[in-house]
Parts: C-alpha cells; structure tokens; sequence
C-alpha cells in the first residue's frame, strides 16, 4: 500500500493531528506489551487500578445504612429491608447485588471508605468530575492528579494506560499524558476488510515516526477485536457481567477492559496505573432495580479480577480502588429515583488490602440541605494510593500530605 493513500487515510481518520497524538491516542496494546522487558519497575512495585463509575453512584445503595431511624423514611421504595442486605455489622450491610464484594470484605480483601467527598461540594457532573480527576476542589484544575504523577516519575505514557474509548483527564499531566487503547468492538464498512487496517499498520518508508505509530493503531484493531472474541467465548455463564455497562456502547464493559488488564499484569508490562470505567448511575428514576443491576456487574467484573489477580505474585501486588464524581441525595425523589448529592463511599481491594470500614459514617439527620456532610477528603485516599501504591510524595503530586492510615 503506497504512503500517500495510507497518509490520506490517516488523516480522513483524525487520526494524524497532534492534538490527538499528544493526548495519548494512537498507542496500541502491542505498544503495552513492548514493556514487558523493561527494568524500570522495581520487582516489589505495585500497580494501581483506578475504577471510574461515571452518572453519580448512590453510596446509600451500596453500603446501606439499615438500622438508622432515618434511612427507610427518607428513602421509602427505595429502601431495603434490614433481612435484604448483606450485613457488615449492626448497622451496615451491602447491596444484594454486591454479593462478591461481600465474600472479599469478609476475607479482609475489601476496605470501604465512608463519607469520602470534598469541600464546598459540586452538584454538577462534569465539574465534579472535574474536581475528582484534577484533585483541586479550590480551583479549576487543568492537570489529572495521576497525569502529575506520571509528570513526576518521569514517565512514557505507557506507565498510565487506560481503555476506556478516550484518554480519561486524569491521567493528563503538565508535560505528558497516559496513553489510551480503547477496546470497543470493531466495525467495518462492508467493503473494509481486517487485512485492509493490518496493511495499514505496515511501515511506510520515509512518514514521520508518530503517523507511523497512529497507523499502527488502526492494525491494533484487528489483534484486539480478535483477543475480545476470545474473551466473549469463554465466558458462557450467561449472567448479567457479561452485558456492556458503559455509556458508550461498543463491547467496552468493565469486565472486558479489567480482563485485558488482568492480561497486561501476567505480562508484567510496566504499567503502574490502569483507569477503566462503568457507566449508566444517573438515576433519578425507578432507581432500585437498575442500581441492583449495575452493581452486580460492578461486583461480577471486580471479583473476578480480583480472583484472577490472587493466583500470580504481580497480581497480588495489584490494588483497585473505586469512585464516582458524587453520590445521592438522602431523600428519595418523586420518581423513585434519587438527585445528584456529595459525599459516598469508596471501595479499595485486592491482596495488599487491609480490609475493614474506614472513615466516619455520615448522619442521615445532620445534613447539608437534603445532603450528606463528607467526613472524609478524597485527597486522602488518594494520598494513600500514592505513598504505598506507586511509590511517590503525595505532596509533591496533590499538594496534600495527609494519608489516610491502615488500609495498605
């Protein structure tokens, strides 16, 4: 195939344009595993799996607060009974639906962070992601806390790899930026057959070095499409896990994004930062059957990670941790759904896990206007991942140095 229809093509596919390059596009799974034989990852290193639930996960739905006096009058249809839960003690207990995370919290495997939130709380999506991503609740923050870590390490992109279907703000820094490998399934125009994007990640004497890496991308394509095929056959139980859970369609799911890191871990690539999603929590509506749903897919695709990881000694080095831009309003809506709150919980697992509750338990009765009052900064948790996770100065990265203690 000559350079200049591959050039053309590349360029009708936006794929050239250094924008898109410099945000971490055009990186392939290929280019990950290439990072197998590096020797800059320390044989002790461990590796983070960062876990975005994008629409507002409802905390009160998860870890559900069954004893309060308060908790079923305020969420009426949407409040489960105390003998439906699965009870972390007296006053706690999981949703149904989260039955793996149940067996891993029982193992020690599984801490929950209380009340995590930030002050001055956001009601809206993107600027409380924003804030979530940026760790900069004060002011507009331009940089993803894990992108100045990756500026910090001094880092090839591939340190900080996400498949979600664009490179997340997170993991964009001052001077560089993770790099992105989407996974959603791959579709071509009747006449467009694989081998045409395989001839197109072929070399092409005398392009430019970084077009020659965005055409290696669209080659990528096929091997991954292929490896995910692999996956959707294997997997026959026929449960709810094996759904796509995202917002963007495709064959995106969590479990398909964590099974290609579960492969990349084995490979011992030297990645210490993966982000993957799960989306669909924006529920101001017939909110209990479809949060049950999600939650099961959630706990189908983490526990099944997390069994993976047990068996091999860089999978027990693994630990994920699992947040959303809010949680929900205390109070149920109209439409047996529940509006966007402030503080909610986060889930921390895997081998190195201290497993327990941490943080304090918000009140039902004491609340910011129908909201709950976060008792935990999230920069802590964070802290924490930095310090025992990759190996780095909170402070430096977040401006925060306060950890928070025990969980690692």
């Amino acid at each position: 195939m000559d350079a200049l229809t591959r050039r053309k093509f590349l360029i009708a596919s936006g794929v050239v344009g250094g924008a898109a390059i410099a945000a971490g596009s055009a990186w392939t799974l290929r280019d990950v595993f290439d990072t197998a034989g590096w020797d800059d990852r320390p044989g002790d290193a461990k590796t983070l799996v960062l876990v975005t639930l994008y629409g507002g996960n409802d905390g009160l739905a998860n870890v559900i607060p069954y004893a309060d006096k308060a908790y079923a009058p305020a969420r009426n249809k949407l409040a489960y009974k105390p003998e439906e839960v699965l009870k972390l003690d007296d006053t706690l207990g999981l949703n149904p639906g989260l039955a793996g995370l149940k067996r891993m919290f029982d193992a020690k495997k599984l801490a929950i962070v209380r009340g995590v939130g930030y002050p001055k709380p956001d009601h809206s999506h993107f600027r409380s992601m924003d804030i979530w991503q940026t760790a900069q609740p004060d002011r507009p923050g331009h940089t993803g806390w894990l992108g100045r870590w990756l500026d910090a390490f001094g880092g090839d992109p591939r340190h900080a790899v996400s498949f979600e279907p664009v490179l997340p703000p997170l993991l964009a820094g001052a001077t560089t930026a993770g790099a992105a490998i989407p996974v959603s399934g791959l579709t071509l125009p009747a006449s467009v057959k694989p081998d045409v994007l395989t001839a197109f990640g072929n070399p092409a004497d005398g392009e430019p070095p970084l077009q020659a890496r965005a055409a290696r991308a669209f080659a990528d394509l096929v091997e991954v499409d292929a490896l995910m095929h692999s996956v959707d056959e294997a997997d026959t139980d026929g449960d709810a896990s094996s759904s796509s859970g995202t917002a963007t369609g495709g064959r995106s799911d969590l479990k398909t994004q964590l099974d290609l890191v579960a492969r990349c871990v084995e490979a011992r690539v030297a990645t210490r930062v993966f982000s993957v999603s799960l989306g669909g929590f924006d529920l101001h509506a017939e909110e209990r059957n479809s949060q049950e749903v999600l939650l099961t897919l959630l706990d189908g695709a983490l526990t099944a990670f997390a069994d993976r990881m047990a068996k091999t000694d860089a999978g027990r080095r693994v630990i994920v941790a699992v947040y959303s831009e809010f949680g929900r309003r205390v109070a149920a809506n109209g439409s047996d759904g529940t509006d966007h709150g402030t503080a909610s919980n986060m889930f921390i697992l895997g081998s190195p896990v201290k497993g327990g509750l941490y943080g304090e338990q918000p009140s039902l009765s004491d609340l910011d206007n129908g909201d709950l009052k976060f008792t935990t900064d999230f920069r802590s948790v964070y802290a924490t991942l930095l310090r025992d996770v990759l190996d780095a100065d909170p402070e430096q990265v977040l401006g925060y140095k306060t950890p928070l203690e025990g969980i690692l």
